[in-house]
């Protein structure tokens, strides 16, 4: 099952001042997806057991944790939030061990959000799966009242309410917002914990990449590396 936004909007026509998104009936594109079966999770690689960089550089981050994230498009410098500790702990985990090197933004739509953090986009033999992967574990709903989809907001991805009532995280895969406005219904509904506070230039450039009818980008759009801010 495939780790996709619930997205009530679609870019349909271009109009002089640019792109803008017309209604697209519910349930016809499945939420953000957090859980993935047994068998897709034998396939996922394992982390790299030896940090990507040296220990004490991790050491030395706060409750609120600042990281780059190096892309092939710029680098991103994003605040993790002290009130949403088990979503921080786990990015920074991830990110510690060499996790998201390597991956894609997978699912890029201008004008509401670019989506990534799947395993599988390491391997584009496994094109046909990319937004189901995970690191085999979801993360408990950490929805703060308050905390709302502005530009830049980093939150989780999740699987639909229907088959995920308690509204659990993917382990790994992470969406940034583009238009707050076009992602108002999402407030809480999704866990929110974090927030870009140096590159919003570079989400914006991410957004803009040509995608193809699956909103996946036709170059690709890498994770290069995350590491503690200077």
């Amino acid at each position: 099952m495939k780790y996709r936004l619930l997205c009530l909007f679609l870019v349909a026509a271009v109009v002089a001042a640019g792109c803008r998104k017309e209604p697209k009936p519910a349930g016809e594109e499945p939420e953000p997806v957090a859980e993935q079966t047994a068998e897709e999770t034998q396939k996922i690689k394992p982390m790299n057991e030896t940090p990507a960089v040296p220990a004490d550089k991790w050491a030395e981050l706060g409750e609120e944790p600042m990281l780059k994230i190096k892309t092939t498009d710029g680098t991103m410098t994003v605040k993790l939030y002290a009130d949403t500790p088990l979503h921080r702990d786990n990015f920074v985990k991830l990110a510690r061990t060499g996790f998201y090197d390597g991956l894609l933004f997978h699912r890029i739509i201008k004008g509401f959000m670019i989506q990534g953090g799947d395993p599988f986009t390491r391997d584009s033999s496994k094109i046909a799966q990319f937004g189901t992967g995970g690191p085999g574990y979801t993360i408990p709903a950490e929805i703060v009242p308050g905390k709302t989809h502005k530009k830049g907001a980093l939150a989780a991805a999740r699987r639909g309410d229907q088959v995920n009532p308690a509204r659990e995280s993917s382990g790994s895969q992470f969406y940034i917002v583009q238009e707050p406005e076009n992602c108002v219904h999402l407030d809480g509904e999704y866990t929110i914990f974090g927030e870009v506070v140096d590159g919003l230039d570079v989400v914006d450039k991410i957004a803009s990449e040509r995608t193809d009818l699956r909103d996946r980008p036709i170059r690709k759009v890498q994770i290069l590396s995350i590491a503690p801010a200077e």
